[in-house]
């Protein structure tokens, strides 16, 4: 799983701040990482030149093998903040889409094919 970390001006992006997004990611995903082939995470100071209570933004797109990307965004007082809820929700999506992929997986309906058991 690959994981690619961008900023926008008003954040420093300095090697710190990268290794501990990618320790967070990392942990969320752990369980999961098998089927993500990269994970981007962008972060973003909305208000840059006023303080207030929400003003650091994270959005986590994840993409998983042969399907479109996902993404989550989080909003929080905090840069630590916004990324920790922002794994969360990442991974918590990501866990309910290869779940509703598995389940329709198993309830195909489509005929089996010609010179099988079933036929």
């Amino acid at each position: 799983m690959q994981i690619q970390i961008n900023t926008d001006h008003n954040i420093e992006g300095h090697e710190a701040l990268a290794t501990q997004v990618r320790g967070v990611v990392e942990s969320a995903l752990r369980h999961i990482s098998e089927h993500i082939t990269r994970v981007e995470v962008h972060l973003s100071d909305d208000s840059s030149h006023k303080s207030s209570q929400n003003d650091k933004r994270c959005m986590m797109e994840g993409r998983l093998e042969g399907r479109q990307p996902i993404a989550v965004t989080h909003q929080a007082a905090t840069v630590d903040q916004a990324v920790d809820g922002a794994a969360d929700k990442l991974a918590r999506l990501i866990e309910s889409t290869l779940g509703r992929l598995r389940e329709q997986k198993n309830h195909r309906t489509d005929p089996p094919p010609p010179g099988s058991i079933d036929n």
